[in-house]
């Protein structure tokens, strides 16, 4: 904004003073005397109603499946720097959003600061992920030991979970080309995957960092995306999955896709498995450490 332009610019409060994110859904987005209102049809995790929405107060609104919104809706959290996604359901899945316009840009320039630096930025962020993962510091400095480690970590942590549900495990298998080739446990860990790589592009999105500059992902566009999903495997994903593969196999359920992403979604809820996920982004890079 340009300083003094309509005053603007002092209308923004501060993210940091800001409450984070705010859940929206089977409503309707829009903007009645100057102010922003949500009127609900309830049904989802809102309940019915016409509410009055404080934009200024809130880093990022996620609108989920029903919702709806103006164009004057847009235009009033754009200017108070009011960030938008449109997710799915619980935010398991990350659509869209603007530019956040982010208070500062510390967060990304350390990113990039470090992920500039191999030999010891992005190492030192490599192993406080392995950290939080395997919960110990490794010693080692070298990122495809690391990644060995966590590998046989992952195959153990498979085939105890599907000892605890009962399901006969034969590896990680997948297909890109043929997804559907593979045997239910390892459809639902892809879809159990793709639910919380949801979250974490919210909390990415939320912090202005860059889904690009990961630090054991290297190759996708979503590599730092990919970093912090997989901070959540071993506690959301994997039982998640292994849950979901179990009631479709005992005839409990029917749709292994929809049956993973509900299981997931509920527990993105239940753990406030996003706000911990931006905790552990301005954890990771924290470069006074």
């Amino acid at each position: 904004m340009l300083s003094g332009r309509l005053g603007l610019e002092m209308a923004r409060i501060p993210h940091a003073d800001r409450h984070g994110l705010l859940y929206l859904d089977r409503g309707r987005l829009s903007v009645d005397d100057g102010c922003l209102t949500f009127a609900c049809a309830g049904g989802g995790t809102v309940e019915a109603g016409h509410y009055t929405i404080p934009h200024q107060s809130v880093s990022l609104v996620l609108l989920g499946p029903g919702g709806s919104l103006t164009h004057d809706a847009l235009r009033i959290l754009a200017r108070h720097g009011t960030g938008l996604a449109a997710v799915g359901a619980d935010g398991v899945r990350f659509y869209t959003a603007p530019p956040l316009g982010a208070d500062v840009s510390k967060l990304a320039r350390t990113q990039a600061r470090l992920w500039a630096d191999p030999r010891r930025g992005r190492i030192k962020v490599a192993r406080r992920m392995y950290a939080m993962r395997l919960g110990e510091i490794l010693p080692h400095r070298d990122i495809a030991v690391l990644r060995g480690i966590e590998g046989a970590r992952v195959k153990e942590i498979y085939r105890l979970t599907a000892e605890k549900f009962g399901i006969t495990w034969r590896g990680r298998r997948y297909d890109r080309a043929n997804p559907l080739a593979a045997d239910l446990p390892n459809q639902a860990i892809n879809h159990a995957a793709s639910a919380v790589e949801g979250a974490a592009a919210i909390a990415v999105a939320a912090t202005a960092t860059i889904p690009q500059l990961g630090f054991v992902h290297e190759d996708s566009g979503l590599s730092f995306v990919l970093d912090i999903a997989d901070l959540s495997r071993d506690s959301i994903t994997v039982p998640a999955a292994f849950k979901a593969a179990s009631l479709v196999m005992h005839g409990r359920e029917t749709s292994i896709e929809r049956t993973t992403r509900r299981i997931v979604g509920a527990r993105l809820r239940r753990e406030r498995v996003i706000p911990a996920m931006i905790d552990r982004i301005k954890e990771l890079l924290d470069d006074e450490r």
